[in-house]
């Protein structure tokens, strides 16, 4: 069994490099599975395009290369004492800052502003008092940062961001996420007096999606009739036809699309899903009279990277 990412070497490379070219104060984003690559991998590439490199987690610091920086995005509540000395984290409250000032080492910061997401991040009535704690616990603050939700248009993004950072010292560089590269950069031209970054993750790993393609091999085939119970649940069969079982599964982080339906496809047609996918193998079936694979054929997968551990990632 195995589910594989196909991707077009020289294609994504060149929309890559090209992207990543085109943007002053460019971010680029490792975090989770690495964007379906792998984060070390992914985190290697990243180390050709900027000094930066921007991870979810403390626990993904290992995978930034030595040369590189590393900028944690989500605020962390312990902070442990052999993370790397350059490592930036992020606060976005008094108890962030006071988890990062226990350490012995004097750690940088970048404060986090909350956007209408409503996430995490301070008010930004409260980020001169963030400002304070910081200076008075001896950490050094590198910039305030703003996520900006994925809802609305990057000149939406924009608004929200130019209007966050109105009452901000314009001395503290600002950390953006969500803008896309043209925008970015009339920013950094109508705002010259501050310094910008932007983190840059799936427009600059997946933003050609032309270049990459999901499939998973046919392992086994069955002919069932009407009635016949299958699967790990007895599901009844309401037709003759095929099962398919494809190689790949809930242990691969595949499972229904948001709107239920089969992630599978085959000849162009969506293959219907018994049960869930279970561990290494989903159980599909296929009425008789249409397109059926055998074993061996490789089924399109329908599935967001970012939450697909794949077996093989082939270049070609």
């Amino acid at each position: 069994m195995a589910l594989v990412l196909t991707v077009q070497s020289d294609a994504w490379n060149k929309h890559v490099t090209s992207l990543a070219n085109s943007v002053r104060g460019l971010v680029p984003v490792v975090k989770g599975n690495g964007y379906g690559f792998g984060r070390d991998w992914l985190a290697t590439r990243a180390s050709d395009l900027a000094p930066t490199i921007a991870v979810g987690t403390i626990f993904e610091v290992s995978s930034v290369p030595a040369h590189c920086t590393p900028v944690v995005l989500t605020p962390s509540l312990e902070v442990p004492e052999k993370l790397r000395d350059d490592t930036i984290l992020t606060v976005g409250s008094i108890a962030h800052i006071e988890a990062v000032a226990s350490s012995k080492i004097s750690r940088q910061v970048v404060i986090k502003i909350r956007s209408s997401m409503n996430r995490y991040g301070a008010e930004v009535g409260d980020v001169a008092q963030l400002l304070d704690k910081c200076r008075t616990t001896n950490l050094q603050v590198r910039g305030v940062s703003i996520h900006p939700p994925l809802t609305g248009t990057s000149a939406d993004h924009v608004r929200e961001i130019e209007n966050i950072l109105t009452t901000i010292d314009p001395s503290l560089p600002a950390w953006v996420s969500h803008v896309d590269p043209q925008d970015f950069a009339d920013l950094q031209s109508q705002h010259p007096e501050r310094q910008w970054f932007v983190r840059l993750g799936t427009s600059l790993w997946h933003g050609d999606k032309t270049t990459l393609q999901l499939t998973a091999d046919v392992i086994e085939t069955v002919a069932v009739t009407s009635g016949q119970k299958v699967g790990y649940h007895g599901v009844e069969i309401s037709q003759s036809g095929t099962l398919v079982m494809v190689g790949c599964g809930s242990a691969h982080g595949v499972s229904p699309l948001a709107d239920g339906l089969s992630p599978f496809h085959f000849s162009r047609q969506r293959i219907q899903l018994v049960e869930l996918p279970h561990m290494h193998t989903s159980m599909c079936f296929i009425p008789s009279g249409q397109p059926t694979p055998v074993v061996g054929d490789w089924i399109d997968v329908q599935r967001p990277l970012i939450t697909t551990a794949v077996d093989h990632i082939q270049w070609i």
